[in-house]
């Protein structure tokens, strides 16, 4: 090989590393869990865009102690009948006087699990059920859904869902399940 070509390789590697070394967590957050999030549309019809909004929101961007120390990436609480580990953190549970206490939140042994279980969660409560009748592309009708079922406290969640995914063309991913996906007769 010659100098020139070595040179041109050198400044090829160097310039894809700092293109990689400038993408931005959030860009990143997107991309690793893009394929779960679309895996997951595939098999319960939930919109690739929720569940990357959703996540997004409950973890801040995976950063927060629930994401970090439990893989929970949707703030899903342990309920009376969740058999599995268990993390404590102070959310919105309070006590008989009002002061806040820690909720007890679902732990897993991975993110994916986490991602699976978000989608057993919603598909097998009936609260839920009537998202399942939307178009699997439309991520307006899930976020307000989602919003009416009570999924969050957060009186403005639907409006945060609906932000981002457009914020961050989210729906795309929708869009690459719905024309990817092979029709069945």
């Amino acid at each position: 090989m010659n100098n020139r070509r070595i040179l041109f390789v050198l400044a090829l590697l160097c310039s894809l590393t700092l293109v990689s070394m400038n993408r931005s967590p959030k860009a990143t957050f997107i991309e690793n869990y893009a394929p779960l999030a679309i895996q997951e549309m595939e098999e319960y019809g939930i919109p690739a865009s929720i569940k990357l909004a959703q996540a997004a929101i409950e973890t801040n961007w995976g950063t927060s102690p629930l994401a970090k120390k439990a893989n929970n990436y949707f703030g899903i609480k342990c309920k009376e009948n969740w058999p599995g580990d268990t993390f404590k953190h102070i959310d919105d549970d309070t006590d008989k006087k009002g002061n806040l206490i820690p909720s007890c939140f679902r732990a897993y042994p991975d993110i994916p699990t986490s991602f699976k279980d978000h989608s057993s969660f919603l598909a097998n409560r009936i609260y839920y059920k009537n998202l399942f009748l939307l178009a699997k592309d439309d991520y307006i009708g899930w976020a307000k859904g989602l919003k009416k079922a009570g999924y969050a406290t957060d009186p403005e969640y639907h409006v945060k869902l609906i932000n981002l995914i457009e914020q961050f063309d989210l729906y795309k991913y929708d869009q690459h399940v719905m024309v990817t996906k092979p029709k069945r007769n």
